[in-house]
């Protein structure tokens, strides 16, 4: 079988593949771009698109519902979850659209249905064609964890995927994990008219936050009618009776079970790397499946990148984006780049929103360095009492040597944006007398961060 000969393998299409195609194909070269699935990977298709698309239809109804609040009545409102799937189909099959006719016209790249493994280094098998390239770049992204829980072959589950296909809402669904997937899930059932309950071996939620943010978070969702079933060491599942599916949650508790009608599993992602054949091209990967890459997302492998979720360096669509203009950057830049560079950052999008940026209290605690904390509830902030959501909260930390911010949250109106105020300070390496000093717009819920870093105090 003869070998063919490219310039650049670029293998998967979620956020950072295509573009680093595209890049390469402006230069000159013969690009290949192999995908097995849709173009757009996980964020057009099975991620962000989607689920805030059902975000959105959830808050509308939640709103429609408490026109009392805002002076009118809007009787008899209830959802028609085979519109609501509609209007998510029609969103991400005009967006993957959008991403198959960009590929179609780039410059130089051929692009290859199918599943691509590698044979030899630098070198993959595809269908019937083999493939070989001077520089090749992975791009395959992740899938939902199947948990190794006793009885779990024994009953239907559902992912983040299969749960996107749902035409009726579930009676009573049960959600296993409490992190971000889990939540936001959680809430649109819940608003859609599911009885829900999320069940977590660990006893909080969300354990990447401070436990103020957490429990913020939580006493906002149980206000809506979920139910949490936290520190349930002792999970298992089984049928139930007239089709039901019975977890078990606890070894000892006085109410060892729940029942629902359906279950989806959200306790985490796995790097879709098991298949590709990384061993015979010398490419190295942890544990846990993610390929190990340097701060310009290289493997052990030389002529080899890894971006996006597989390599375990962010897991976001923005990270994805990032580690392409580090690989681009490394080819046809500067050389200037590099994962360290970037500050963490990331929103979970229930509602209201919380975004995150930079380290939590308990990391900064963990340093030693002298620190100063603000924190503030969204009640003091006038625009969200305009709009009626009062909940949530404001918080920062500041180093009290340089005077620079080391992390933030806000959970509340419009948090996932304010947030980004304070990333930005951050990326530009202001002090936080810069944001302190600043006159705001009013009114906004951003108006309120120079009022929130006045008032920090030592941690």
């Amino acid at each position: 079988m003869a070998v063919e000969r490219f310039d650049a393998l670029v293998i998967g299409a979620g956020q950072a593949g295509p573009s680093v195609a595209a890049r390469c194909g402006e230069a000159g070269m013969r690009v290949a771009l192999v995908e097995r699935q849709h173009l757009g990977g996980t964020c057009v298709n099975t991620g962000c698109y989607p689920t805030k698309t059902l975000v959105a239809s959830a808050r509308a109804l939640h709103l429609a519902r408490r026109g009392a609040e805002f002076g009118f009545e809007a009787a008899g409102v209830r959802v028609d979850m085979r519109r609501v799937k509609q209007r998510k189909d029609e969103i991400v099959s005009a967006t993957r659209a959008n991403v198959e006719a960009w590929v179609s016209g780039m410059k130089g790249v051929e692009w290859i249905r199918g599943h691509a493994r590698f044979v030899a280094p630098r070198t993959v098998r595809v269908g019937e064609r083999t493939l070989t390239a001077e520089h090749v770049f992975l791009n395959v992204g992740a899938r939902a964890t199947r948990p190794a829980l006793d009885g779990i072959d024994s009953v239907p589950t559902l992912d983040n995927v299969s749960v996107l296909d749902l035409e009726e809402v579930p009676s009573h669904l049960v959600i296993v994990g409490a992190g971000y997937i889990g939540l936001e899930f959680a809430q649109v059932m819940r608003r859609f008219g599911s009885d829900v309950t999320v069940v977590e071996r660990s006893n909080r939620l969300l354990p990447r936050e401070d436990d103020d943010i957490a429990t913020e978070v939580r006493s906002v969702l149980e206000d809506e009618g979920i139910r949490f079933r936290l520190g349930a060491e002792c999970m298992a599942l089984e049928r139930g009776p007239h089709g039901s599916v019975r977890m078990r949650v606890d070894c000892v508790d006085d109410q060892p079970f729940v029942e629902g009608s359906h279950v989806l599993l959200a306790v985490g992602r796995t790097p879709n790397t098991d298949d590709l054949g990384l061993e015979a091209a010398g490419i190295r990967a942890n544990a846990f499946g993610h390929v190990e890459v340097d701060d310009q997302c290289r493997t052990s492998a030389e002529g080899v990148w890894a971006m996006g979720d597989c390599n375990g360096r962010g897991a976001f669509t923005h990270t994805a984006w990032n580690d392409h203009e580090i690989v681009v950057d490394r080819l046809f830049g500067k050389r200037s780049l590099g994962i360290g560079q970037r500050i963490p950052c990331y929103g979970m999008f229930i509602d209201p929103p919380l975004g995150r940026v930079g380290m939590t209290e308990r990391e900064v605690r963990a340093t030693g360095r002298p620190a100063l904390v603000a924190t503030m509830p969204m009640r003091r902030v006038g625009r969200a009492r305009e709009a009626g959501e009062t909940r949530g909260m404001m918080k920062a930390l500041i180093d009290v040597q340089t005077q620079r911010i080391l992390g933030a949250a806000i959970f509340g109106l419009n948090g996932d944006e304010a947030i980004h105020g304070l990333l930005w300070a951050m990326s530009a390496s202001l002090p936080y007398t810069a944001l302190a000093q600043s006159v705001p717009i009013h009114p906004t819920v951003s108006e309120l961060i120079p009022t929130l870093l006045q008032q920090a105090k030592p941690l």
